[in-house]
């Protein structure tokens, strides 16, 4: 199974979302193996966005996600990295599907509700630096057999 990173961010907290937007997620089908709420400290978050260092969104984003705590997941299930980025919706609130997560919550590219791996391979990078791997939980979700083959 498939699995990929997702950070609930500072402006998600603040506004009391958390909730809502994890029952999207669970009512899609997908399941829950890793969930922390902290505080991202300055070097967790320039490991984050470590391929964004010197560019002039760098340091706003850094010092915005170190502002408020954030929820830490790994979701698991068939496609979820492209299914949770569907969800999701386009970085850019203005030009994501109403119905969307960011539709629905966000109105500002820079506080845009949650972050998402966008590759196996981002996701797997991204769950490392945030998770230990005792921390991730593996277990069968009752009536899984009727999400997908």
């Amino acid at each position: 199974m498939e699995r990929t990173f997702l950070m609930l961010k500072p402006d998600a907290v603040q506004r009391g979302l958390i909730g809502e937007i994890i029952g999207r997620f669970e009512k899609k089908g997908f399941i829950l193996v890793g969930l922390k709420m902290m505080q991202v400290d300055r070097d967790l978050a320039e490991e984050h966005y470590k391929e964004h260092k010197g560019k002039s969104f760098f340091e706003p984003t850094v010092q915005y996600i170190m502002s408020s705590p954030v929820v830490a997941m790994v979701w698991q299930g068939k496609n979820v990295v492209s299914l949770a980025r569907e969800m999701m919706g386009a970085t850019n609130p203005a030009n994501a599907n109403p119905g969307s997560i960011r539709g629905a919550y966000a109105m500002d590219i820079s506080r845009n509700v949650i972050h998402g791996s966008d590759s196996v391979e981002s996701a797997e990078r991204e769950i490392a630096i945030y998770f230990k791997l005792e921390e991730i939980v593996n277990y069968t979700k009752a009536g899984s057999e009727w999400l997908s083959e």
